[in-house]
């Protein structure tokens, strides 16, 4: 290409700032960040604040000046067309935010019209975001790169069989329309081939989540700023959301409580914080009903930075990921290594969370549905941890999981797409707009 050229691509996110309370936000923003030095002016294309419940300006300065972002019309079908708390299940086909359709779809053929991007890239878990991608390509014929990272859709997922056929359907038209399709993981990328064997094997390409080291270096400043206070028990950490479900804490709890009442564990000697669940309500139930609420907290959410700090001064880690989540890597997981602290896994042996933790050389690895294992592995972490004995993450791995990295091949995926000789606009001036 051409001196003065600049390439854009259109990308379509809903976990963008000034969302918050989210790791998926991570992934969009850095990618936004990272690309103009890399040759790439990003265009975001996200949803209006008010559909978010939980925002604030926490990341809003990390937006680079290069990007151009574009806020659509957006509601949330759960809480601006409900009544009395209840609502009709068509207004949330595929998902609550499905009006932000309505807003998107035309918001991203103005940014076309006025940027001219070379390729169109969309990123999930909120099927609307797939749903508006394909709309726009259909639109536009721009070849576009369809960020599915985790599986849409699997045997009982959704749960409701009508959204699940809507979903699927939604999934089978990114597949056979997307010029790559991106997975988080590597089960992932062998669902999809397996899904889909008719399509070539080079459409589909992994591209892991990631931690960002300049995040880090902010987030060291302030944990190098709080000392650890003599006598305080071992304190360990479990930041982010705790889906009843996906991350059910019942095996834990029941564990923790029957581990207090054979006298193995007390509040003396272990601490376990849980930061910004989203279910404060339903967990706050188990440890009063286990009576385990003096040795596990609730806390609330926390700036990013703030959650960062948190990490790098904490004694331990822990990590929740059931095995229906087998194909799935939390994205939590790779701030986790960049932490450096102990980690205890609570997991399937056979899933990719203990897969890339054990590729890490973190072998602390307990099932999540199983209370007796989770007795055995808790206490052998604490006692290795104690001695300075448990394993960390290795340098080498920890390296290759930045963000700046991943960043790097993303480039050369949306570089791929490119035909050898394009004419292509003058660039623009950056800005955000309403």
């Amino acid at each position: 290409m051409g001196a003065g050229m600049v390439k854009r691509v259109l990308m379509v996110a809903f976990h963008f700032p000034p969302l918050r309370g989210s790791s998926g936000i991570q992934r969009t923003l850095k990618f936004a960040q990272y690309l103009p030095a890399l040759g790439w002016q990003p265009l975001v294309l996200s949803a209006h604040p008010r559909a978010y419940a939980n925002q604030g300006p926490d990341q809003l300065a990390e937006i680079p000046p290069e990007a151009v972002v574009k806020r659509a019309f957006a509601i949330d079908s759960g809480r601006h067309l409900a009544w009395r708390g209840r609502y009709l299940g068509f207004m949330a086909w595929p998902d609550r935010f499905v009006g932000w359709c309505l807003g998107a779809v035309p918001a991203g053929l103005s940014l076309v019209r006025q940027y001219r991007p070379q390729v169109l890239w969309s990123t999930y878990p909120i099927a609307s975001a797939t749903l508006i991608g394909l709309l726009l390509h259909k639109l536009t014929r721009l070849p576009w790169v369809v960020d599915l990272r985790d599986p849409m859709t699997d045997t009982n997922y959704p749960r409701d069989p009508k959204v699940r056929a809507l979903w699927r359907w939604i999934e089978r038209k990114a597949v056979h329309n997307a010029a790559l399709v991106v997975c988080n993981t590597p089960s992932a990328v062998v669902t999809y081939t397996t899904r889909y064997p008719h399509l070539p094997r080079s459409r589909f390409a992994m591209l892991e989540n990631g931690y960002d080291e300049e995040n880090f270096r902010h987030a060291g400043a302030q944990a190098a700023g709080s000392a650890r206070p003599a006598g305080r028990p071992f304190t360990l950490v479990h930041s982010g959301i705790i889906y009843p479900s996906e991350r059910d804490p019942v095996p834990l709890v029941r564990a923790l409580s029957e581990l207090k009442a054979a006298g193995a564990i007390d509040a003396s000697q272990l601490h376990i914080v849980l930061r910004a669940t989203a279910h404060d309500d339903y967990v706050s139930a188990l440890l009063a009903e286990y009576g385990i609420g003096d040795l596990v907290s609730l806390a609330p959410h926390v700036p990013y930075q703030a959650a960062l700090a948190e990490m790098l001064s904490a004694d331990g880690l822990l990590v929740l990921q059931a095995s229906n989540c087998n194909h799935q890597i939390p994205a939590k997981l790779y701030e986790y290594l960049r932490a450096g602290r102990p980690i205890l896994a609570l997991t399937d042996a056979a899933g990719d969370t203990a897969a890339t933790l054990r590729a890490a050389g973190v072998d602390t690895i307990a099932p999540l549905d199983d209370s007796a294992g989770i007795q055995r592995g808790l206490l052998h972490f604490l006692q290795l941890a104690r001695a300075g004995r448990a394993p960390l993450p290795a340098p080498a791995a920890v390296a290759a999981a930045s963000r700046q990295a991943r960043t790097v091949e993303l480039a050369r995926m949306l570089d791929s797409l490119l035909p050898q000789s394009q004419p292509l606009p003058a660039p623009a001036g950056s800005t955000e707009e309403a």
